[in-house]
């Protein structure tokens, strides 16, 4: 798990970190790799994350009072440290940390679900709400660009929350899917080679269906080519359109023609963007369960990493908008990989658990505790 999540921070870093296109202006291949993909594997990881903090079983009548304030507590947590990185540059990362606070917070009646009832919300969000959004988004005003600061909080108060629920880069509605997916599969047997196998190889078969049926409906049915004929509809060049569909948008789509949801490019949120991606981040948790079995000791490093992603992305986030990123993209990627491993692996040997990480493990179970005591 934790090894699964420190290549996803390492994934994260990359996009924000290297080039996202060559000198020929074509995609590079760790952009092609890791952007939409690492924040889905994340989202994924936090649900599963939430299925281990609800002891991996629905939560009973007894226990919901508990299991919705220690969410909560976690969730403002996460909220306090992402507003408080809301004035770093959107240009240069944008902050997910609010969007997911968010996401924990709906997690909140998930958790009171069956796993085949989950399993079954997570599909159907998946494939209706992008269909609502496309619907109702041409009604609503488009999301700003800039990082949540907590200014907007009091100022625009209705604008924030389509924001970080419908129109903004990781819409909470859209990936509630990954936490209802993320909850199901926390709640099975991990430890199990046959569990790890399903996961590898119906990950797979997702991400892969995915991507072959966004390219026949793209490609052979036309829909490429009835997105450029209708790009003056989206407010958009050929040339923009050519680069939303290979580098990916802002969140959501335009909405200037159906076809919009047959893509599987980064931060589209379509329903295929989401099969995909869910599918992908499946695949690499099984694939991780069963190299963890063989390298386990291999994987210690990246493993420490996974530990402390939120203190690790709060200071890479601080670091890639301070004056001391001076480097190039290439070297300055690869020394925040080797600080972030060291320090990971030196702070598990000395202390344990990452600084936020204590933060917000204790906010979370400080409500529980409370609980119990009143019982």
């Amino acid at each position: 798990m934790d090894a699964t999540r420190g290549l996803a921070l390492l994934g994260m870093m990359a996009v924000h970190s290297l080039w996202a296109y060559d000198d020929d202006g074509d995609v590079t291949w760790h952009y092609a790799l890791a952007a939409g993909q690492s924040a889905a594997t994340f989202a994924l990881l936090a649900g599963i994350g939430i299925a281990f903090m609800t002891g991996r079983r629905r939560v009973g009548p007894g226990d919901r009072k508990a299991a919705a304030a220690s969410l909560a507590a976690r969730a403002g947590v996460i909220a306090a440290v992402g507003l408080a990185l809301g004035w770093t540059d959107p240009g240069v990362a944008t902050v997910i940390l609010v969007y997911y606070a968010v996401l924990f917070v709906l997690a909140i009646p998930a958790v009171l679900l069956s796993t085949r009832a989950l399993l079954a919300v997570g599909v159907t969000i998946a494939v209706v709400v992008p269909v609502l959004s496309h619907l109702a988004r041409p009604a609503l005003p488009a999301a700003s660009a800039d990082n949540v600061a907590l200014g907007q909080v009091f100022t625009d108060p209705f604008g924030l929350l389509l924001k970080l629920t419908v129109t903004g880069l990781y819409p909470a509605l859209p990936w509630m899917a990954y936490i209802c997916i993320g909850i199901a599969i926390g709640r099975l047997r991990l430890s199990e080679h046959r569990v790890a196998v399903r996961l590898l190889a119906v990950g797979a078969a997702a991400g892969a269906g995915a991507w072959a049926l966004s390219s026949v409906l793209l490609g052979a049915l036309g829909g490429e080519s009835r997105l450029y004929a209708t790009a003056a509809a989206s407010g958009l060049s050929g040339a923009e359109v050519g680069d939303l569909l290979v580098f990916g948008s802002g969140g959501v789509t335009p909405t200037g023609t159906w076809w919009w949801l047959a893509t599987i490019a980064p931060h589209t949120s379509t329903p295929l963007d989401l099969i995909h991606t869910i599918g992908v981040a499946t695949a690499v948790l099984g694939g991780m369960l069963l190299l963890a079995r063989r390298a386990g000791t291999v994987l210690l490093p990246i493993a420490a990493a996974g530990g402390m992603t939120l203190t690790l992305y709060t200071a890479h986030v601080l670091f890639i908008n301070s004056p001391l990123d001076s480097f190039s993209a290439t070297p300055g990627y690869l020394v925040q990989v080797a600080v972030a491993l060291a320090f990971a692996v030196a702070w598990r040997q000395a202390v344990g658990r990452g600084p936020l990480e204590q933060i917000n493990g204790g906010g979370g179970r400080r409500p529980r505790a409370a609980r119990r005591a009143r019982a």
